[in-house]
């Protein structure tokens, strides 16, 4: 295939994929979002690899972006920012650990867990859901493929139907979420 025609079949699958995005979609994330802006309630915001990179992103554009600029003063966390904490929980215990040994005695039921998962079955972030299900706080799943296990489990969904193995397409379109939701807020 031509170089041409890989960007052309990539730029394809992922407008089908954002063109299925709307309010509906969107709409549960920002009540509870919402929600948390007015209890001032804790955000975690977990994942692995690319997702990883998107919830560092989240956390950069809620968490600063919008206090810099006096819009909006979430109390966001991503887990996977502490290099030092991960390395050392994932030797210790487990890299399934990872993210429920953060949470463990920190997580409050007022809190909200935000995961990022293509597959929705990565057992550290399904780990850290059940904690979070266990200690009664509001899980947010961001999936792809066939949503998984995490589709389940979560609260509220944001699902991104996508053939299994199309990580780049999940993670775009998690990423326009992120977007979506800073500029809800930057323009109240």
């Amino acid at each position: 295939m031509a170089s041409s025609e890989t960007a052309t079949t990539y730029i394809s699958g992922l407008i089908r994929v954002l063109n299925k995005i709307d309010d509906d979609q969107v709409a549960p994330v920002l009540s509870v979002l919402d929600d948390a802006l007015e209890r001032r309630a804790r955000i975690f915001v977990i994942g692995n690899g690319g997702s990883a990179a998107t919830a560092s992103h989240m956390c950069s554009d809620l968490g600063i972006g919008l206090k810099r600029r006096g819009l909006a003063n979430f109390d966001i966390w991503s887990l996977a920012d502490n290099i030092a904490v991960s390395t050392a929980l994932s030797n210790d215990l487990s890299y399934e650990d990872v993210f429920a040994a953060q949470l463990e005695g920190l997580l409050r039921p007022s809190d909200v867990l935000i995961a990022f998962s293509a597959s929705g079955n990565s057992p550290n972030i399904i780990g850290a859901v059940r904690l979070a299900n266990q200690v009664g706080a509001t899980v947010v799943g961001c999936t792809g493929f066939d949503g998984g296990l995490l589709l389940k489990l979560a609260d509220v969904s944001f699902h991104v139907e996508t053939p299994i193995g199309a990580y780049g397409i999940v993670e775009d379109a998690h990423l326009v979420l992120n977007h979506i939701l800073y500029n809800h807020y930057a323009q109240r």
